[in-house]
């Protein structure tokens, strides 16, 4: 009986639902501060190389902090050109919380006579109960660019909270 008055309450909430696409909420800022690659090599998914994350900042309204070092990007070059990202890493807040951050990507090559767009990924955290664990029950989008403009090498990206 449970199941079909669930399934009748979704039926039911569908098209108000089709009105209201999400909406992004801009949460902080990482910029995380990057080492040399170290190649793998060949793998039986393809190239596999790491980067060491050595540092960072990050800057938002609900939680600023420092991206700790010795963690890891993985990286794997896909057959069909695309480069797979899987970077794991803690930030720790200014508090004091210790947070992990699994972030996911695929950096793909713009289509022939196109130009290279966005890299979006997909964060998932592993926050502490209390005051951040709203980390762990939200879905978020990042939005990864080089950060050129600081002095070491480092990405930059922007974590949103899809609403």
């Amino acid at each position: 009986m449970r199941f079909t008055i669930s399934a009748a309450a979704i039926a039911l909430a569908t098209p108000a639902m089709a009105q209201d696409a999400p909406q992004l909420t801009h949460v902080f800022t990482i910029t995380a501060e990057l080492d040399e690659a170290v190649n793998v090599g060949e793998t039986v998914r393809g190239n596999r190389r790491f980067i060491p994350i050595t540092g960072g900042q990050v800057e938002g309204q609900r939680v600023n902090g420092t991206v700790r070092g010795g963690a890891w990007d993985w990286q794997i070059d896909r057959p069909d050109g695309c480069t797979e990202l899987e970077a794991d890493y803690f930030i720790e807040t200014d508090d004091g919380a210790l947070i992990n951050v699994v972030n996911r990507a695929a950096i793909c090559p713009p289509e022939e006579g196109g130009a290279p767009g966005p890299v979006h990924t997909s964060p998932m955290f592993e926050p502490p109960m209390g005051d951040y664990q709203w980390l762990g029950r939200g879905v978020f989008v990042g939005r990864l660019e080089m950060a050129d403009d600081h002095p070491v090498p480092a990405v930059r990206i922007a974590i949103y909270r899809v609403d």
